[in-house]
């Protein structure tokens, strides 16, 4: 409940930057995975905050690259992961399919399959 403020408000611009520093991502692959233009997330940086729309997919994508940093116990599996083909998402990279809610949600279902053990 705590981040619904945030999100309403705007993220601060910084959080892009600091997204791309911890994942390490280029600012166009997190554009691509946010659905937003990397123009506009440069007019954002340039505002100072992030519109709340763009505020809650950033936290989207940090909740999932949270979420597969737990699954493979650590950031750098994890985001090789995440950059890496799938067969269980139809070959595409979980990265490519952070752009949608249903996407995300895939990505986030494939990560509990092999929390689980069920890789199928």
């Amino acid at each position: 409940m705590d981040w619904i403020p945030l999100v309403r408000q705007g993220l601060p611009s910084a959080s892009v930057d600091a997204a791309v520093r911890l994942t390490q991502i280029t600012h166009a692959q997190l554009a691509q995975a946010l659905a937003i233009a990397p123009r506009t997330l440069a007019r954002r940086k340039r505002a100072g905050a992030l519109a709340p729309e763009e505020s809650a997919k950033l936290l989207r994508f940090a909740r999932i690259v949270e979420r597969a940093e737990a699954v493979f116990e650590g950031a750098e599996p994890a985001l090789s992961w995440l950059q890496s083909p799938n067969a269980a998402l139809g070959g595409v990279t979980p990265l490519s399919l952070l752009d949608t809610d249903m996407g995300a949600d895939s990505v986030l279902d494939a990560l509990g399959r092999i929390e689980h053990g069920v890789f199928a």
